[in-house]
């Protein structure tokens, strides 16, 4: 594999920009493993919540279940697994894991019930039930895919602008809580060249540029060798609190020899953590070669 760059007519630069051939080893698939068993009269179902229900723009929505137990991800048990939302998109395939994003939110820990925040209009949401390692079951427990029609408080008002989007008790823009963000590279404790990739990963939100209102959705930002900064106000923007408000999920950073820190904090459109914030642990880094041993005499 090889990467070219080239200008808006396709065509390579002068000098052109090229990076060095690469060589990939493509492995054959994987046998399929089976899934877990489900009981064939398990289900899940929205408690108190009918298909055609009108709901305020953010809205306690409970999750029920019979004839199978609820385990956290990660934790394997028979007959048992935890519920992923659905929201305004179709069921995914059911032989793999669910996806992580906007549209699919996990609820890893057992949750059987989130706040979500929508905008106004009508959407669709079903229950997917899946186990330890976020797979749907076998058979699938899901349920039906219902529509509800989200509605501000005030209808009667004459016709105006668009609402603000939703904003919790603090002000900030809310965020579900199960929601994190973590270093995919490096880890804590690694030592990596001078000028390096670090790469953002990101479970239960989605990836939205700045100035871009989504529900459930923000953009990174890379704390370098700085302190986690107020979580009630814009994050600052410097050399030290990078910001990714393109929606990027990695930055090629150059550092000086040594010990630094890392931390990533998610911020929502206007940069500005959410609530509660979703924010990595600091991790520590090297950078340069360890220092040699002197030969004993």
């Amino acid at each position: 594999m090889q990467l070219l760059f080239a200008d808006h007519d396709h065509v390579p630069h002068d000098p052109p920009v090229i990076s060095e051939k690469i060589i990939v080893e493509v492995m054959a698939a994987p046998e399929e493993k089976p899934r877990t068993a489900a009981a064939p009269n398990a289900k899940v179902f929205f408690p108190g919540l009918q298909d055609g229900a009108v709901i305020p723009p953010r809205s306690l929505v409970r999750f029920g279940q019979e004839n199978i137990a609820i385990a956290p991800a990660g934790t394997r048990q028979d007959n048992a697994g935890h519920h992923h939302l659905l929201v305004d998109t179709e069921l995914p395939p059911l032989d793999r894991e669910i996806p992580s994003d906007f549209n699919h939110l996990h609820f890893g820990r057992g949750q059987t019930e989130t706040e979500l925040t929508l905008p106004p209009g009508e959407h669709t949401l079903q229950l997917l039930f899946a186990d330890h390692e976020h797979v749907p079951h076998d058979p699938p427990v899901m349920s039906q895919k219902i529509r509800v029609r989200v509605q501000a408080a005030s209808v009667t008002a004459p016709a105006a602008a668009a609402p603000p989007p939703a904003r919790a008790a603090s002000g900030r823009t809310p965020a579900p809580n199960d929601a994190s963000v973590y270093f995919i590279y490096p880890r804590d404790g690694t030592r990596i060249f001078a000028t390096s990739t670090i790469r953002f990963g990101l479970r239960n939100m989605g990836v939205a540029p700045a100035g871009v209102v989504r529900p459930n959705t923000g953009h990174h930002h890379l704390l370098v060798d700085v302190a986690t900064p107020p979580l009630d106000v814009a994050i600052p923007s410097d050399l030290n609190h990078i910001h990714l408000g393109n929606g990027q999920t990695e930055r090629k950073i150059t550092l000086p020899p040594g010990e630094h820190t890392l931390q990533l904090i998610l911020g929502d459109d206007q940069h500005v953590p959410h609530d509660p914030p979703i924010m990595s642990e600091r991790i520590t880094i090297y950078v340069g070669a360890p220092a040699k041993r002197r030969p004993r005499r």
